[in-house]
C-alpha cells in the first residue's frame, strides 16, 4: 500500500454536505460522480494533499443506505492507493484478510477498488484503490 488515497464519509444529503465540507475546507468539491451499479452518488474534495469522498445513496437497498440505517452519517471507510490490485487482493487473502467482494470492482474516480470486510481490520471498513487513468 503506498499512501491513504481517501477517507469516505456517508451523508445522507450530497448536496448540503458539500457546502458544509465546501465552508470547512475553504474550497468546493472537485468532481460529482453517480456509480449507478452501487447505488451511490459521490463528491470528492481536494485538502491539502488529502481527498475526501461523500457518499450519498441512490437506492434504499445499497451499502450506503445501510451503513447510514445502521450508524448514522459519518466515517466511513479509509481508501488506500495500490499499483497492482490483483497481486495486493491475493498478498492479503494469504495473509487472513476477508474480502468483500473476491475481485475489484470498478469505482468511482477512474478506479479499481476492493474492500476488506471490517472483522478482518478491527472494525475499519478498508478499501484498496488502483488507478485506471491511461
Amino acid at each position: 500500500m503506498k499512501k491513504i488515497e481517501h477517507i469516505g464519509i456517508a451523508v445522507k444529503d450530497i448536496e448540503q454536505s458539500n457546502q458544509l465540507f465546501a465552508t470547512l475546507f475553504g474550497e468546493a468539491h472537485y468532481k460529482v460522480e453517480e456509480v449507478e451499479r452501487e447505488g451511490v452518488k459521490t463528491s470528492f474534495f481536494q485538502c491539502g494533499p488529502n481527498k475526501i469522498e461523500l457518499l450519498q445513496a441512490t437506492n434504499p437497498e445499497s451499502p450506503i443506505a445501510k451503513f447510514i440505517a445502521k450508524s448514522g452519517e459519518g466515517m466511513h471507510h479509509i481508501a488506500f492507493a495500490v499499483d497492482d490490485i490483483e497481486a495486493e487482493i491475493e498478498r492479503l487473502t494469504q495473509e487472513g484478510f476477508t474480502l468483500i467482494h473476491k475481485s475489484p470492482k470498478l469505482g468511482a474516480d477512474d478506479k479499481l477498488i476492493a474492500f476488506l470486510h471490517p472483522k478482518s481490520t478491527n472494525g475499519v471498513l478498508i478499501e484498496l484503490c488502483q488507478d485506471i487513468k491511461g
